[in-house]
């Protein structure tokens, strides 16, 4: 089951970072991907966009595969398969 437009809009809202680096890629996965996410999908984006700008921006560009915060979680196939739409070019 895909997103509601109330929930949606919140996590485009709670997308809006302080550093402009974030806001890009987030942007453009919100442009791709934002019409076909579910639930599941809402649930680890509502986790990433959780954690300070440094950590997200980290795993958005791949400098680092996990943060000690979400360790448990990001071994989930919905929290990878997130992550690796978040980090398509």
């Amino acid at each position: 089951m895909t997103l509601g437009n109330a929930e949606l809009y919140r996590l485009k809202s709670d997308a809006r970072r302080g550093l402009l680096e974030n806001d890009l890629i987030l942007q453009r996965f919100f442009e791709r991907h934002g019409a076909q996410l579910n639930e599941e999908d809402g649930k680890v984006l509502t986790q990433l966009l959780a954690l300070d700008d440094n950590d997200l921006m980290d795993l958005l560009i791949g400098r680092k595969d996990s943060v000690a915060t979400l360790e448990k979680e990001m071994e989930s196939g919905s929290f990878k398969t997130v992550l690796q739409k978040l980090r398509e070019k």
